[in-house]
């Protein structure tokens, strides 16, 4: 009888590896090996530092007895309500340079009515009885505020602009204007044209339309 055949062992050849095998070999497991920490890296980068919003003058017009309401409706004045303009929203955060609210802070604003005209006696308290002109809320634990206003409009001399304060306790922290993007009276304004166009990036704002009025997002950073 014929032996039966033995099984086959398998071959045991061995494969010997280039320079340049071992080197994307090596490659290979550096890149796996460092990944996790270029991904940790990346996540680890600090966040761009904000922007403090500039100041600017206060202007002639701040008011020299508050009003009675001096809510953040500006639309309304007592028992008048005010129908001219274009309505608006005018809201926004207050923080710091580390985007922390900045809680307990108050933000004010006035304005000239739609004839151009200030509750002033400089401007021989022209404007508009029904119009409040000026407005203050204290921001929310978010820091969030918001404004019931209308779309500045241009007067002699000046592109449509929104005086803005903010104060902390009896501190005033910033003064500053807000402004329109996009309208032609900003290039002939002379406090416009002086700000570098970072700064007038952090003031000016599109008026955008919503489902009620106008709305105007005005982020405030504060150097606190």
């Amino acid at each position: 009888m014929r032996a039966p055949a033995q099984p086959s062992k398998p071959s045991s050849l061995r494969v010997e590896l280039g320079p340049a095998d071992n080197a994307r070999r090596a490659l290979l497991a550096a890149a796996i090996v460092g990944a996790p920490a270029l991904w940790l890296g990346a996540r680890a980068q600090p966040a761009p530092a904000r922007i403090a919003t500039p100041a600017q003058t206060e202007g002639p017009f701040y008011p020299v007895r508050l009003p009675q309401d001096a809510d953040h409706d500006l639309l309304q004045n007592g028992t008048l309500r005010y129908g001219r303009g274009q309505p608006a929203w005018v809201d926004g955060t207050v923080t710091d340079l580390d985007g922390k609210p900045l809680r307990g802070a108050q933000v004010e604003i006035w304005q000239c009515d739609e004839n151009g005209h200030y509750h002033h006696p400089g401007d021989g308290d022209r404007a508009d009885a029904a119009f409040q002109g000026f407005g203050r809320v204290a921001v929310g634990d978010d820091g969030r505020y918001r404004f019931r206003t209308i779309r500045p409009v241009p007067y002699s001399g000046r592109t449509p602009h929104i005086h803005v304060k903010v104060k902390l306790g009896g501190r005033e922290l910033l003064t500053t204007q807000l402004y329109v993007a996009g309208d032609p009276g900003n290039a002939r304004d002379g406090l416009w044209r002086r700000l570098p166009e970072a700064a007038r990036d952090a003031v000016t704002v599109p008026f955008e339309r919503g489902a009620d009025g106008l709305r105007a997002r005005f982020p405030i950073v504060v150097a606190a």
